[in-house]
């Protein structure tokens, strides 16, 4: 992600009492992991923070005003991308600061952050960092922090749910989800694309756009130098057979994906994806949606003020 210039606020002031405001998903004290996690941040919180729960899918901002109308200065997101993504939505222009607990499967936008998963380190690490501001993505007026995404991973995640649901949330299902959906793969999608004023049609498996460098560097991408630019990463994929595909997530797998051979890169801070369908099922930081072509990608005009952890 690329970062505006740091607020000037002292990383080590004292916060008061109900500064800090938690909020996690209402089935987490259900889950004794999560339960057990937020507990253990609340020991080094102390009576600095406070807990509030929602429901994914209702929305996260009335519960975020509240918090911030009772003397809130920092939201953190106790969950996934997901939550970290909702939160976000809500704080997007205001001068209060997201920070994310990680609880999630895997993490990206904390991991980015560079935020352990443990709890209690995770917990001293906001109270010892720095705020800082943000530019973010949005798709019409969806934020995301990571990627947006069309095609084959929107899929991925649809089939992700199904194994989730009757075999529990682990890594291992995750990428059985990922055979799943492959062995079903059909056809590329067709899509005009419009990136800075510059048209190109294409059949492709899957448009990438990327808004965070942490996934891009995990898996040996291109697009970088695009997003320390401010810029969108739009990889759209090659593959146009179910053999070429797994032959490209393999590459991705092993780290040798090559630029031009396996997907293409374009570097753009606005753009217009048109589908052949209506109507598309669109992927945001791991939630999914059917949207309404075309589509439109572009850097928020507000900024998203953060909790990073110290690196000094």
């Amino acid at each position: 992600m690329a970062a505006l210039p740091e607020l000037a606020e002292p990383p080590t002031r004292a916060p008061s009492p109900g500064e800090i405001c938690v909020i996690a998903n209402a089935r987490s004290g259900t889950n004794a992991r999560d339960a057990e996690a937020i507990e253990r941040a609340f020991r080094v919180f102390g009576d600095a923070a406070v807990l509030r729960e929602w429901t994914p899918g209702e929305d996260l901002r009335e519960t975020v005003q509240e918090a911030i109308d009772a003397g809130a200065r920092t939201v953190v997101a106790a969950g996934g991308d997901g939550t970290a993504m909702a939160a976000a939505q809500a704080l997007l222009g205001t001068d209060v600061a997201l920070a994310v607990l990680p609880l999630g499967t895997f993490n990206y936008f904390a991991r980015g952050l560079g935020l352990p998963e443990d709890p209690e380190e995770a917990a001293r690490a906001i109270l010892a960092g720095r705020r800082h501001q943000i530019s973010v993505g949005m798709v019409g007026e969806q934020v995301f922090l990571n990627n947006a995404s069309l095609g084959v991973y929107p899929a991925i995640l649809k089939e992700r749910e199904t194994v989730y649901k009757r075999w529990g949330r682990r890594r291992l299902m995750a990428h059985w989800s990922v055979l799943k959906t492959f062995l079903r793969f059909q056809r590329p999608m067709k899509m005009r694309i419009t990136a800075d004023g510059v048209s190109r049609n294409v059949r492709a498996p899957l448009l990438f756009v990327a808004r965070s460098s942490y996934q891009l560097d995990r898996f040996g991408l291109a697009g970088t130098e695009a997003i320390k630019d401010d810029r969108f990463a739009v990889l759209i994929g090659r593959a146009t057979s179910r053999g070429k595909l797994f032959k490209i997530t393999w590459r991705l797998v092993t780290g040798t994906m090559q630029e031009g051979r396996d997907y293409d890169m374009i570097a753009a801070r606005h753009l217009t994806v048109e589908t052949a369908k209506p109507r598309t099922l669109v992927a945001f930081d791991g939630e999914k949606s059917r949207e309404r072509s075309p589509f439109t990608v572009r850097i928020a005009d507000r900024p998203l003020t953060i909790i990073r952890p110290d690196r000094s």
